[in-house]
């Protein structure tokens, strides 16, 4: 079982790593949803934080509908990543449809490689799970962030539990959106997944993971 952390900040990454999380997934922008942070914090974090950064590779908010300027950008900051020694990056492209850019995708993990490439939450966009998680599967993504097509992990954990069933160990599905330490034992329990992803967040308003909250919720899921 693995926890990922979601951090905005170095001093999330240091909390994270301390109280015993598998990896980061590193962003800058919390009011935004997360975008690419700077080379700074990147190079900081791989410098002094213990535990692999995957890097949230996302040019602007809004949409994740991608022209060639974005798409641009987006190569540039992974290969940026690479060059770095980064583990690997978060990322996705969508179309006009809601499903995910077959193309871009493929694109995506041939710049990344050997990096690892996980499908962030746009793939809760998607019209069809199945055929989206095909499509990150055939482009060579290696895990998916999920909340089952729901609002929560929690809502989404029957959906969660059928596109684990149908991944058969050919992409990891990871469960965020709302995992908190009261409900992270009951998902695994309910969906299979051996990954899960939380920013550990216990006060509103801020976005400093919580200590007490990361120890907790991995001594949850190692029960």
């Amino acid at each position: 079982m693995l926890l990922e952390v979601c951090a905005y900040n170095v001093q999330s990454c240091l909390v994270a790593a301390k109280a015993g999380a598998g990896r980061i997934e590193l962003c800058s922008n919390p009011a935004e949803g997360g975008v690419t942070p700077s080379a700074g914090i990147i190079e900081y974090v791989l410098a002094h934080v213990p535990i692999p950064a995957y890097i949230m590779i996302r040019p602007r908010g809004g949409n994740f509908l991608y022209d060639t300027h974005d798409l641009a950008i987006m190569k540039k900051d992974i290969i940026r990543c690479r060059q770095m020694g980064c583990k690997g990056i978060a990322a996705g492209v969508q179309m006009a449809d809601g499903r995910l850019n077959a193309d871009a995708m493929r694109h995506i993990v041939d710049w990344a490689g050997p990096m690892e490439v996980t499908c962030h939450k746009v793939f809760d966009e998607t019209p069809n799970a199945f055929e989206a998680l095909d499509v990150l599967i055939a482009a060579g993504v290696r895990r998916v962030l999920t909340s089952g097509l729901e609002k929560t992990a929690t809502d989404g954990a029957p959906l969660l539990k059928q596109l684990v069933d149908d991944a058969q160990g050919r992409i990891v599905i990871m469960p965020g959106g709302s995992v908190r330490s009261a409900n992270i034992a009951a998902l695994a329990a309910a969906t299979g997944a051996t990954e899960f992803h939380s920013s550990a967040i216990t006060v509103r308003g801020g976005q400093l993971a919580n200590e007490e909250e990361v120890i907790q919720l991995i001594k949850e899921l190692n029960k």
